[in-house]
């Protein structure tokens, strides 16, 4: 069968993926080497910035301890806005630091409360676990608005690939509980739709890339183990929810040359068609998680400045940028 055509990629980021090893797939050998690589540490993150770091462990909902980290700006309260941050890596690696950057820009730039969740990952735990433990993390950081500084009708659900489809499922978690209050919901590049079926997930598929629909569909089995397409709830697979309406302010981005590209713009269209209110992008020549990876190429630079205005806007409007 031949390969279907692409989106071109843009040239600097093409450029810049030249340098970058990339694989076709996942494999569990794979997975155990990537899960064996050295984040970047927190530390040199923080270098530089004036924030205040407090560990917590919160109790999930089978009673696991639930590692959080709250990061504040000295000036941040009483009645800061604060985001809630979920991390990428296919709900199978990563931890509660990876892409902190994206969210430390909130925390400079809005004066944001940025509290990051370190979720059980896949396959060691799957099915609900991982949007679940991020639901009862969100619940704790409500129950201690006052004690954190927040202001708990400014709290934002947000995260990137991975983590931006927890934080989908966590969103419609919170309206079918009926709480925790979410403001909005900053969707990057989600990952919403474990049947991977889109002509987006088609295009990127049998040559090496930063993920790729052999990587996606990895990564789903590893999360859904036996689960038969119909028992898969659409907390997991935020895709699968039939209903759209009562969410907040919805952002969702993605580039036009990913996987995940379809899938997001199908989400937002069905917000749209159900009354609600979601701002889309789609980067022309972006992949996957290009903004995360480059962010000092022009393209990365346009997606992440894109995003902080519409975060300004919508909880704190009166902040100038």
């Amino acid at each position: 069968m031949p390969s279907l055509a692409r989106p071109a990629l843009d040239p600097e980021l093409n450029a810049l993926l030249a340098d970058m090893p990339l694989i076709p797939e996942i494999t569990p050998q794979i997975l155990t080497q990537l899960r064996r690589m050295a984040p970047t540490p927190i530390e040199t993150l923080l270098d530089g910035r004036a924030v205040d770091r407090r560990e917590v462990a919160v109790p999930g909902s089978d009673g696991a301890r639930i590692p959080m980290t709250v990061l504040s700006p000295p000036d941040a309260g009483p009645g800061a806005p604060c985001v809630y941050w979920m991390h990428g890596g296919g709900m199978i690696m990563g931890d509660l630091f990876s892409q902190i950057d994206i969210p430390l820009e909130w925390l400079d730039l809005l004066s944001a409360v940025v509290v990051t969740v370190d979720y059980r990952l896949a396959p060691e735990a799957g099915g609900i676990t991982p949007v679940e433990d991020c639901y009862q993390g969100l619940s704790w950081v409500a129950d201690h608005a006052d004690e954190l500084g927040i202001d708990p009708d400014r709290v934002v659900v947000a995260g990137a690939s991975a983590g931006g489809g927890l934080a989908a499922g966590v969103a419609l978690m919170a309206r079918d509980r009926g709480t925790p209050a979410i403001a909005a919901q900053m969707l990057i590049c989600p990952m919403l739709d474990h049947r991977n079926a889109t002509t987006s997930s088609r295009q990127y598929s049998g040559e090496p890339g930063v993920w790729t629909r052999e990587t996606n569909a990895f990564a789903w089995n590893a999360v859904l183990g036996d689960l038969t397409d119909d028992q898969v709830p659409g907390y997991i697979s935020p895709a699968r929810a039939e209903d759209l309406s009562g969410l907040p302010a919805t952002y969702i981005d993605a580039g036009s040359a990913e996987v995940f590209r379809d899938e997001d713009v199908d989400y937002a269209t069905r917000i749209w068609a159900a009354g609600g209110q979601a701002e889309l992008h789609v980067w022309a020549g972006g992949f996957h998680g290009f903004d995360a990876l480059f962010p000092d190429a022009r393209l990365s630079t346009a997606a992440r400045r894109t995003r902080t205005e519409w975060l300004a806007r919508t909880v704190n409007p009166e902040t100038s940028l």
